[in-house]
């Protein structure tokens, strides 16, 4: 085993979890033991919500300018530490050391944002009536909890450590049980930071302490990242105990495709969007919708998903799970007579035969009702559905019940605003295959793919983190009494 088995974080140091239950954490990359993770239960997440709760008066009355100074330094710390957090991420994830890389750039940008927030969050003051001011103030929840998924061991929980907890929160979060090295090693950047000890706790463990979180009394609002079949579950079983919840599902994203693009820059476009990070992303491009002549276009997508080479530039799915389902949609679409023309079935890597590899597959001739075309593959897989006209492409666009994203590559200014209008999708591209929108925007989708109101990053989420208090004051007893008083 390569690292020490895995403990909690509580009130500032590492502790064991309450239970002998544990699960292995293996590297995809070549089947390699990392570590062990506990299965924490409910006792465990009440310790951490008692640590929270007890430095939570301190740090929520810590001016905003001074809880802001810790997130200065802990980017600092991000990128100083830039290669030993990528190499983690690498490791327990099995992505490339370059996409690993950008995992832990993105977090540095997510912690200079929340360096904004002063400027963000000053409120509002009015002078309603001679005399009589109105005025507003974002106050703290409390205890809050972030759940984050396996994909992006560092970033996501970056979406929502530096604004919650700046804001003047403190939080727990419970890492996904197959990637639990990285945050760790978060705690520990957040610590050499000047965050006090308490604001910020991990919890691991699977379903048990999920369900706890959303349960305890204590926490005041959860947020989630993961599969639309939790989100759903996680929302409704927060939401039913009067707790605040943003819970963001998975995605089918589909990429409209007209014959007047640009062939090389869309075909590296859809290519990126769909096998980088090996597809384990809830922005990839899992569906083609090509319109009219586009052949050559596809063509050139071949050539460039050919490029794309497992356990070099192209890392490995989470798990053997993951492989075998993610072949078993291929196969099936295989024998119901779509045309496989890259197959990237049980690829060969020397040296990495324990590893979990899905070569960049391409789909051609999927129909709208097969299951390829309708669920979430999350592997390098792109179905291509064929259609006559852009409306056609946007009848099967709007038909998923999902609605994460949807990209348009043509050159036609107008036609492109014509999809951004009719996409039934929360963030839209034209001729990016990624659409994912920088800080202060926010990340998130509509349908299926979004429960709950808000943002857990950028911006409006600050609306989420906080609550408003208004108060009303009047110095001017001259005035005599009203209707305001």
């Amino acid at each position: 085993m390569k690292y020490p088995p895995i403990q909690n974080y509580i009130n500032g140091q590492f502790v064991d979890a309450s239970t002998d239950r544990s699960l292995a954490v293996i590297s995809p990359i070549d089947g390699t033991l990392l570590s062990t993770v506990p299965l924490s239960t409910a006792t465990d997440l009440d310790k951490a919500v008692t640590a929270a709760k007890a430095v939570f008066l301190v740090w929520s009355r810590t001016t905003i300018k001074e809880r802001v100074q810790v997130f200065f330094l802990y980017k600092t710390l991000l990128e100083k530490n830039m290669s030993q957090l990528a190499l983690l991420v690498q490791e327990e994830n099995g992505k490339t050391y370059d996409e690993a890389v950008a995992e832990i750039e993105k977090g540095a940008e997510l912690a200079e944002f929340a360096c904004s927030l002063p400027q963000l969050v000053t409120g509002e003051i009015l002078e309603v009536s001679r005399g009589v001011e109105c005025r507003t103030e974002h106050v703290p929840l409390g205890v809050v909890a972030s759940i984050v998924p396996f994909n992006f061991p560092s970033m996501v929980p970056n979406w929502t450590i530096p604004n919650a907890i700046a804001l003047g929160n403190c939080m727990i979060i419970k890492p996904s049980e197959k990637v639990p090295l990285s945050v760790g090693r978060l705690a520990e950047l957040l610590q050499e930071a000047g965050l006090p000890a308490g604001v910020f706790n991990i919890v691991q463990g699977d379903k048990e302490v999920v369900e706890a979180i959303c349960d305890h009394p204590g926490i005041e609002a959860v947020s989630f990242v993961g599969s639309t079949k939790i989100a759903k579950a996680v929302y409704k079983r927060a939401t039913g105990n009067y707790k605040r919840c943003l819970a963001l599902g998975g995605a089918k994203n589909h990429l409209i495709v007209l014959p007047d693009a640009i062939p090389g820059m869309t075909a590296q476009n859809i290519t990126a969007s769909m096998a980088g990070c090996a597809g384990q992303r809830c922005m990839a491009a899992s569906a083609m919708v090509a319109v009219g002549p586009v052949d050559h276009i596809i063509e050139k997508l071949c050539e460039e998903a050919q490029k794309m080479v497992p356990g070099k530039n192209l890392g490995a799915v989470i798990n053997h799970e993951s492989k075998e389902r993610i072949e078993r949609y291929i196969t099936e679409a295989e024998n119901q007579g779509a045309k496989i023309l890259l197959d990237g079935r049980n690829p060969t890597v020397e040296g990495k035969e324990q590893g979990t590899y899905v070569g960049p597959t391409i789909i051609d001739y999927v129909t709208p009702d097969m299951a390829i075309a309708q669920e979430e593959i999350f592997g390098p897989v792109i179905s291509i559905m064929r259609t006559n006209t852009v409306d056609e492409a946007l009848a099967i666009e709007n038909a998923s019940p999902y609605g994460n994203a949807a990209s348009v590559f043509t050159q036609n200014g107008g036609m492109a605003r014509y999809v951004i209008d009719k996409a039934s999708a929360g963030m839209v591209g034209v001729n990016v295959g990624v659409p994912v929108p920088r800080e202060p925007f926010s990340f998130g989708g509509w349908n299926d793919s979004r429960f709950g109101v808000g943002d857990i990053t950028g911006k409006s989420s600050i609306e989420f983190w906080t609550k408003l208090k208004k108060s009303t004051t009047k110095w001017n007893p001259e005035a005599g009494i009203n209707w305001m008083s």
